[in-house]
């Protein structure tokens, strides 16, 4: 099976060297989808051995995916892996996130950070639980790490998959493509790495409330 990774990434210059060549051995190609960076991500992804697209200004993290996955399939991939840029997540992870899609058993698979004793932020925890909520009852189903960027999808998952929202409600949106679509379910625990560069990154309060609206008015609007 033609495995890619697909790494959105926003002025990620720090981290997205190292995290390229963790994912490398464990696919055939690495894109990173380059969203509108203002610094040299694109090309220090690049130089590490990644196919590098680039959106002309940022778009969101859900558009930056969905590029990623789109030029996924022009590529051949039967298997697509998505994770963040910022090094939280470990490769190593890759192996046990792909075996349900190899084995056919499972259409999706979603990382669990919260299924191992890291040491996650209280904060980080609130707003994962709201928004485990917020995706529940948009979706009805339960994830338990609905927000997590650590994603695995299969043949069937690449194909139908159809990402509309921009930003953050991404990761909602995915799990109700996974209902609609009827995609078979896996979890996995997975370990986290949190550094002040990681805690610093992703959204504010205000930006959490303002993507739970987005998500509640999708919801009710189809």
């Amino acid at each position: 099976m033609r495995k890619i990774a697909v790494i959105p990434a926003y002025n990620e210059e720090r981290t997205i060297e190292s995290v390229v060549r963790g994912v490398q051995e464990y696919v055939d190609i690495v894109l990173v989808v380059d969203d509108g960076s203002t610094d040299r991500t694109p090309m220090l992804a690049e130089a590490a051995g990644a196919k590098v697209i680039r959106h002309v200004e940022n778009s969101g993290s859900g558009a930056a995916t969905m590029t990623g996955v789109q030029a996924a399939r022009i590529l051949g991939a039967d298997i697509v892996i998505t994770l963040d840029a910022d090094e939280q997540h470990d490769p190593h992870d890759i192996p046990l996130l792909l075996q349900p899609a190899e084995d056919g058993s499972a259409d999706i698979v979603f990382a669990n950070r919260f299924g191992r004793r890291n040491l996650i932020p209280f904060i980080r925890c609130l707003f994962n639980a709201i928004g485990n909520i917020i995706t529940f009852t948009a979706t009805g189903r339960w994830v338990a790490d609905s927000q997590c960027g650590f994603k695995v999808f299969g043949p069937r998952a690449v194909r139908e998959l159809n990402i509309r929202m921009s930003g953050f409600e991404f990761c909602t949106e995915i799990v109700r493509e996974s209902v609609q679509h009827k995609w078979r379910m896996a979890q996995i625990p997975v370990k986290v790495i949190y550094s002040e560069y990681t805690l610093a990154k992703g959204q504010s309060f205000a930006g959490g409330v303002k993507t739970a609206l987005k998500i509640l008015l999708r919801s009710f609007i189809r």
